[in-house]
């Protein structure tokens, strides 16, 4: 039984669909279109004649404007965006993003100027004390308003040759009255020198200053010391922040309390980074860490974010100080620094308390125990020197806190508390 011949050419012919004409003087891809459908019945094996049957349906609509009903899809979306706000709207907007990143704290949070007397009646001495104090040349006050520029340049370094070459006097045997006593006059001598525009000089002061906070040699004093030389740290913090405050000014219009770093011009930003430069240029951890705490608001003058990028790194340095005291204190004082300048960057404030926790474990070093061992202070006495520090730390973090972060305090301080107090 043979294949039957078949021919192709003419079943295509007859296969195919049916064309109609279209006329591209009326075309257009958005309008509707007429569809024609032509159903062919297969051809049998057997030779049977095929039947074809055309038929024209009606014309359709484009199936995204039948979706759309016709609107355009632009159109339709503009339509159903917010309006556009009113000037009232962004008024409102405006404040309510400064009231969020208002620095101010309320009524309810206890100052450190109310903790500052309790600090220094409890933690007293009956030891003799040591000071150094800037003993500094006159060289500076010959300097003129109309002296050259290389002039001041030399003064300023002639000055800091003489720190080099020790213009620093030693006060030993002190009692603690006279400790005191010595640090209100460093205090005095800071506003005179910045009064009298012996800039160099103040820094020096303040560097000096805050070199005393890394000396325990007379351990059951150091909370009182901190106190006093913070004092120092606080006056110069706003005298620098005031300076530059003012150079931002003129007689007629006076800087919001909300400014932002646009509104500073390029004098007042070059001198606030030439303060940052001088601090970043002290070669001990410990001044340079204050010292720079000390300005820390006066970032706002150079960047929104400067505060919230400085916060991270100087807690970060806090983990070069191997004593654990004096690093708690240095702790208590960023968290004091920063509720003042930005106390709602909780972030660095538990970064804080939880480093100090992680450290803890150093009192039982060698280096500490040796340290009391000489001084013939007992452990639980010791551990009452934290007590300050602590305490105002645990007040940062909790101020307005979610309740969670209350909650994770509420666990990890109980144990802790109750080694302080033994003492």
């Amino acid at each position: 039984m043979h294949a039957r011949s078949r021919n192709y050419v003419s079943e295509s012919e007859v296969c195919k669909l049916e064309s109609v004409p279209l006329d591209f003087g009326d075309y257009h891809p958005l309008k509707p279109i007429t569809v024609t459908e032509s159903k062919t019945k297969k051809m049998n094996r057997k030779g049977s004649t095929s039947s074809t049957s055309s038929s024209s349906s009606s014309s359709m609509l484009d199936p995204l404007s039948s979706v759309l009903d016709g609107t355009d899809p632009l159109s339709l979306f503009a339509a159903a965006a917010d309006p556009v706000p009113t000037t009232a709207t962004m008024d409102s907007t405006r404040k309510k993003r400064d009231k969020d990143d208002s620095p101010a704290v309320g009524s309810d949070f206890e100052p450190w100027s109310s903790k500052r007397g309790e600090i220094l009646a409890r933690y007293t001495t009956t030891e003799k004390l040591s000071i150094n104090l800037y003993m500094g040349s006159e060289k500076g006050k010959a300097a003129t308003t109309g002296s050259a520029v290389s002039e001041k340049v030399r003064t300023r370094l002639e000055e800091l040759d003489d720190l080099e070459e020790g213009s620093q006097k030693e006060l030993l045997n002190l009692t603690q009255q006279d400790y005191m006593n010595r640090i209100e006059e460093l205090n005095q001598s800071l506003k005179d020198a910045w009064s009298s525009d012996q800039k160099v000089k103040a820094l020096k002061i303040v560097i000096q200053c805050s070199k005393l906070l890394s000396d325990t040699t007379v351990i059951q004093f150091y909370p009182s010391k901190f106190v006093l030389i913070t004092d120092i740290l606080d006056t110069f913090g706003k005298l620098v922040y005031e300076r530059i405050q003012s150079m931002c000014v003129d007689n007629r219009v006076s800087l919001p309390d909300n400014f932002s770093p646009e509104c500073i011009n390029d004098t007042a930003k070059e001198t606030c980074l030439n303060w940052f430069f001088k601090i970043a240029s002290i070669r001990e951890l410990i001044p340079r860490f204050y010292v720079e705490a000390a300005i820390l608001k006066c970032n706002k003058f150079l960047s929104k974010t400067g505060i919230s990028e400085c916060l991270p790194r100087l807690t970060s340095m806090i983990r070069g100080i191997g004593d654990p005291l004096v690093a708690v204190y240095a702790r208590a004082y960023l968290c004091r620094v920063g509720m003042e300048v930005a106390p709602q960057l909780k972030e660095s404030l538990n970064k804080n308390f939880f480093d100090f926790l992680l450290t803890f474990k150093q009192i039982h070093g060698d280096t500490v125990q040796n340290q009391l061992v000489v001084q013939c202070v007992e452990i639980p006495l010791y551990l009452t020197l934290y007590s300050p520090a602590i305490d105002w730390i645990l007040q940062c973090i909790a101020y307005r806190a979610p309740e969670v972060s209350k909650c994770v305090l509420c666990c990890t301080t109980p144990l802790f508390s109750c080694v302080v107090n033994t003492g």
